[in-house]
């Protein structure tokens, strides 16, 4: 690296040798160390601080809980951890019925997801060049636009007097409405609309990755396209699969939107719990307690792929 012309009689001319020389010792390390800087930054200390906030004791004030480590006598500190948020969490059978139903709808989503988006991925690999591109663009397309102007355009689909339900009125299959809108089944099909290319794309990557000359060969040993499907396609496209329902299932339990817009005073998901302890009862340490469990919720199928993974580059 050569010094600037305009800085040879500068001032800064010592400053930017010192420079030049840290980037010749240390320019790699820099250049490492930026990914763990920016996960210590933007996860670890906020985990940290939600997990101090998790600890500690609710107060009517602001904020609205007790700092866990207080100064007594001599500037002696003194520690207090307080479990009996997450006792709370265990004995309230409110909040246990939040967490199942935030994984049953995420299990249903993600399981949907793969249904509908398997197909759909293996029709892209097998199209054309020309059309792979256009149907590729046509997934990506919905990001584009607004995710909350998504969701609230299936109220207007969804609603008693939404398009689905006037059309079937109309043509004289049904008398009344449908309750298609503010329950399970809105929710779900809200995070299918939502998460499905996520499911999509990581599935295409792992077929593209694929040796086309395997199918020729296993229609040539006769295995029809079923057992094709089952013994070669299904195990080399495995690791897309698992990649494609974490992507769907890790944020669709913690989701808010969606269950706030489109789910009735029936449907529970924690994600729409921790929002209303928050905001609505201002009860901060319970939930912190709760995003610290549904963390660790999360982290279980995390640690489960990376697992799948470390064995599938051993073997």
């Amino acid at each position: 690296m050569t010094t600037p012309t305009f800085l040879k009689n500068s001032p800064l001319k010592e400053s930017v040798k010192i420079f030049e020389k840290f980037l010749k010792k240390r320019g790699k390390s820099a250049l490492i160390a930026t990914p763990y800087t920016w996960l210590l930054l933007f996860f670890l200390i906020p985990f940290l601080i939600v997990a101090k906030i998790s600890l500690s004791e609710f107060v009517i004030g602001v904020p609205p809980f007790k700092p866990i480590l207080k100064w007594v006598g001599s500037n002696l500190p003194q520690i207090h951890f307080n479990f009996g948020n997450y006792a709370y969490l265990i004995y309230d059978d409110f909040y246990l019925v939040a967490y199942l139903s935030s994984l049953k709808l995420a299990f249903i989503a993600t399981i949907l997801c793969l249904i509908i988006g398997y197909p759909m991925a293996y029709a892209i690999y097998r199209s054309s060049v020309r059309w792979r591109t256009l149907l590729l663009l046509l997934i990506v397309l919905p990001f584009w636009t607004s995710f909350l102007i998504r969701v609230y355009a299936w109220i207007g689909l969804l609603s008693p007097q939404g398009l689905i339900n006037s059309t079937l009125m109309t043509i004289g299959l049904i008398e009344d409405p449908l309750p298609l809108l503010y329950n399970d089944f809105s929710v779900c099909l809200g995070l299918v609309y939502c998460y499905l290319p996520f499911m999509i794309l990581p599935i295409y990557v792992a077929l593209d990755r694929l040796d086309p000359t395997l199918f020729e060969a296993s229609h040539d040993l006769g295995a029809t396209p079923f057992q094709t499907f089952l013994k070669i396609i299904s195990p080399l496209t495995l690791p897309g699969i698992i990649a494609g329902s974490l992507l769907v299932f890790i944020p669709a339990i913690g989701e808010f939107v969606i269950p706030d817009l489109l789910g009735g005073s029936d449907t529970l998901m924690i994600g729409k719990v921790i929002w209303t302890e928050f905001f609505i009862n201002r009860d901060w340490p319970v939930a912190a307690a709760l995003a610290i469990t549904m963390l660790l919720i999360i982290v279980v199928p995390i640690m489960l792929f990376q697992k799948f993974k470390s064995q599938e580059s051993r073997s």
